[in-house]
């Protein structure tokens, strides 16, 4: 029973790091793609804006 919980433990931590790799991957690139480049710099702007 011991050996069965490892087992699942280790591949419940295998798909947990791929997951969380490949969410950081298309947060990354969500935010460096060309499209989104003027709605990031308008919102970098907000805080230098006087109204």
């Amino acid at each position: 029973m011991a050996q069965m919980y490892q087992w699942l433990a280790s591949i419940a931590q295998s798909f947990g790091a791929i997951y969380f790799v490949a969410l950081f991957a298309l947060i990354v690139a969500y935010a460096l793609w060309p499209k989104n480049r003027a709605k990031f710099d308008r919102a970098a702007h907000v805080p230098l804006d006087r109204e």
